[in-house]
């Protein structure tokens, strides 16, 4: 197999199995483990994957996020279920606000479904998906293009949220630990946090499997929102601090 069939390969299992080891990956492919080392670095730097001891994974860390292109291509169902769960929560006529990413990105698609809407994001996979629809005023901000997060950030996001304002914001998060949100990109968690000074309601967005795990920026307390959203229970420890600090945790059902 050549170089660029096997790093995409490496990709596919990756996408499936969320982390692999080195060995197991040399043997896989008949390659050298230094061959190995090499295609990862080389993804590592394309902000593909992440390299831990003895391998690599597209889970978080405290600093690092999966390129969109990956997280796309994540976790259909749980998306499809919460996407659902915040749908139920918008109503004709509102403006809404949505933030970047993958989550976020499914349920601006179904947004058309609760026509008509105002919808302000910065979220070019939900740009995409709306600009033109009928009953459907699409408000694009501007700013900075970030291919890993494929959304637009920076001063003039900022400045363009800080003129407006909405009814609702749904606002994903890639990590939360105790009772807290965090975000491994500044620029993001100050697009994030814009949405959330601009609307009246804020719900957060969050799956399950991201409850204990900080990330290196405080994005906001769990306090700040009206709502959270989840695909399934978190662990006991978890829930049970949530519920002790009065907060609710939807879980999102079939």
């Amino acid at each position: 197999m050549k170089r660029d069939g096997r790093r995409q390969a490496i990709m596919d299992f990756l996408i499936e199995a969320r982390a692999v080891g080195l060995d197991d990956l040399a043997d896989r492919f008949g390659v050298s483990k230094m061959t190995i080392h090499r295609d990862l670095d080389d993804l590592e730097q394309a902000g593909l994957l992440r390299k831990v001891r003895g391998g690599a994974t597209i889970e978080t860390g405290t600093r690092f996020e999966s390129d969109f292109r990956i997280r796309e291509l994540q976790d259909a169902d749980a998306k499809t279920r919460m996407a659902a769960a915040a749908l139920d929560l918008v109503e004709p006529g509102m403006t809404v606000m949505i933030n970047d990413g993958s989550m976020a990105a499914v349920l601006g698609a179904r947004l058309p479904e609760k026509a008509p809407l105002t919808v302000i994001t910065n979220n070019a996979a939900v740009i995409d998906r709306l600009k033109g629809l009928p009953r459907m005023t699409l408000i694009a901000l501007g700013g900075e293009y970030s291919a890993k997060f494929n959304g637009f950030f920076g001063v003039v996001t900022e400045t363009a949220l800080s003129r407006l304002r909405a009814d609702l914001a749904f606002i994903s998060t890639p990590a939360v630990a105790g009772l807290q949100a965090f975000h491994m990109d500044d620029a993001a968690v100050q697009a994030k946090r814009a949405m959330i000074g601009a609307a009246e309601r804020s719900v957060l967005l969050v799956n399950h499997r991201r409850f204990g795990r900080p990330a290196l920026h405080l994005l906001a307390d769990l306090a700040e929102f009206d709502a959270i959203i989840t695909d399934a229970s978190p662990s006991v420890e978890i829930r049970d601090a949530i519920a002790g600090a009065g907060l609710q945790v939807t879980i999102a059902k079939d």
